[in-house]
């Protein structure tokens, strides 16, 4: 089999050698999903050195065309699976096969902010694969953002701050309701989201992972997690912004005019909302929008890279499928 094929595009990002996202090409070798396996498992190294340092590879032009051949491109790699159903995602999914659900079914409208996927939870997968079965007419990108640069930017901009981020961790507050919300990116009920039937039940599973809550008068949930990292460090050194500050600050509802309502420091204390804005600033220079072909698959290192999705129009309907890997 032949070696890889890079695609080189103008919108990618470059930091002397280092290229983001590498983009892969089929060169017309692999016709079959069989072949595709193959080539993962003869090229594995070598992908998985590229996405060990750029933090994403994209794969364009392979004969990946449904959630079963996604299942099978996907689980080519050998990493373990890390199921919806096990995770605490606060987020609506539909699931095809035991490993592949849809994206986050927030309303077209609606932009999906920067985060690192479930750091918002004291579960999170390691690496997330993305493919696109249909790509929207106009919009629906995937932004990637590198967050090991953004960290870098951070202690270059503001070294006390950044070090305030390491030391202290964050905490998230979140409002689960009582059913499930497709219209909203945070959707997902607390019985769904803690795997739970009762309110009793719901308060063992909390008590479990350290959290604090409250049940309102609906009937929802109100809890607070307990200090998780805003900052974690990679084997090769590199320091990495992992948390969901910008998701929070500027998607979740109400959370822009009230941030400590939703986000804090691990000790309690308030995140300045113009640190928060210097954040989403800082972002800019360090991301890539995935503009989707039907297709298309991508590989995203969680503890890395960031991800969102851009809002989108048009008549075809966008559908973008996941699969999740945990560490293995």
């Amino acid at each position: 089999m032949a070696g890889i094929n890079y695609l080189r595009v103008p919108a990618q990002l470059e930091w002397g050698d280092d290229v983001f996202p590498p983009i892969v090409v089929n060169n017309g070798s692999v016709n079959s999903i069989e072949e595709a396996e193959t080539f993962v498992k003869t090229h594995k190294t070598e992908l998985e050195e590229k996405l060990n340092k750029n933090g994403a590879l994209l794969f364009r032009g392979f004969p990946i065309n449904s959630a079963e051949t996604f299942d099978a491109f996907s689980a080519s790699f050998d990493y373990p699976n890390f199921t919806y159903q096990e995770s605490l995602s606060n987020a609506v999914r539909i699931n095809f096969t035991e490993r592949v659900f849809t994206a986050n079914e927030a309303p077209k409208e609606v932009e999906i902010f920067l985060h690192h996927e479930m750091a918002q939870t004291p579960i999170s997968p390691s690496k997330l694969f993305f493919f696109c079965q249909r790509a929207a007419d106009v919009g629906g990108a995937t932004p990637l953002c590198r967050s090991d640069k953004l960290y870098e930017a951070l202690q270059k901009e503001d070294a006390d701050l950044a070090a305030q981020f390491a030391k202290k961790g964050v905490k998230y507050t979140s409002t689960m309701p009582s059913s499930n919300d497709a219209d909203s990116g945070q959707g997902r009920s607390w019985k769904d989201t803690l795997s739970v039937q009762t309110q009793s039940e719901a308060a063992s599973k909390l008590a479990q992972l350290g959290y604090i809550w409250e049940w309102l008068a609906d009937s929802s949930l109100r809890a607070t997690t307990p200090t998780l990292p805003a900052v974690i460090q990679r084997n090769d050194g590199s320091y990495v912004f992992f948390n969901q500050l910008i998701a929070a600050y500027m998607g979740w509802q109400g959370v822009r005019e009230n941030p400590s309502s939703a986000i804090t420091f691990g000790d309690g204390s308030q995140i300045p909302r113009e640190v928060l804005d210097l954040i989403v600033e800082l972002s800019k220079s360090f991301t890539f929008d995935v503009d989707w072909q039907d297709n298309d698959v991508a590989i995203v290192d969680n503890y890395r890279t960031m991800h969102g999705r851009r809002a989108y129009s048009g008549t075809r309907k966008r559908q973008v499928l996941v699969a999740m890997a945990a560490d293995g």
